[in-house]
């Protein structure tokens, strides 16, 4: 095989790992913005329960009202801890996206570099290289 040939075909097993890479990025993303989601939610529906056990004006006594205080206190530390696990999991979720993009940009530049080498061997008048590699976009033009 010649030497433009090997290239070609070490270019085009690049750009398989590369895609792979980019499908581990995308699914690690997924996860991350479900878990901001969640917790999200989580936050949210807290903080109801905090708003709805404030509002309440049924205790009969002193102690059934320190009781009520008291829980709701507890809720309203379990909001404060899941608002800041959830601006964490944003952190989180911002990098894994941030690395997406960037998965994303070299595996658009190994099948760029690809693309150009495949020129450049059929300009020569040698043919390229058959590839196993699934065509991207639809038939419609």
């Amino acid at each position: 095989m010649a030497p433009d040939r090997k290239r070609l075909a070490r270019l085009q097993r690049l750009e398989k790992v590369r895609a792979i890479a980019k499908q581990t990025a995308a699914a690690e993303a997924a996860r991350a913005e479900g878990t901001l989601a969640q917790l999200l939610t989580l936050a949210d529906r807290t903080g109801q329960l905090v708003n709805d056990y404030a509002a309440r004006r049924d205790m009969g006594d002193g102690q059934a009202l320190r009781l009520m205080s008291s829980f709701r206190e507890g809720l309203e530390g379990v909001r404060r801890d899941t608002r800041a696990d959830a601006e964490r999991a944003r952190g989180v979720a911002d990098a894994k996206l941030l690395q997406l993009s960037e998965a994303e940009r070299r595996r658009q530049a190994v099948e760029d570099r690809a693309r150009a080498e495949a020129r450049a061997l059929s300009s020569q008048g040698q043919q390229a290289p058959l590839t196993a590699r699934k065509a991207l976009g639809t038939e419609l033009e």
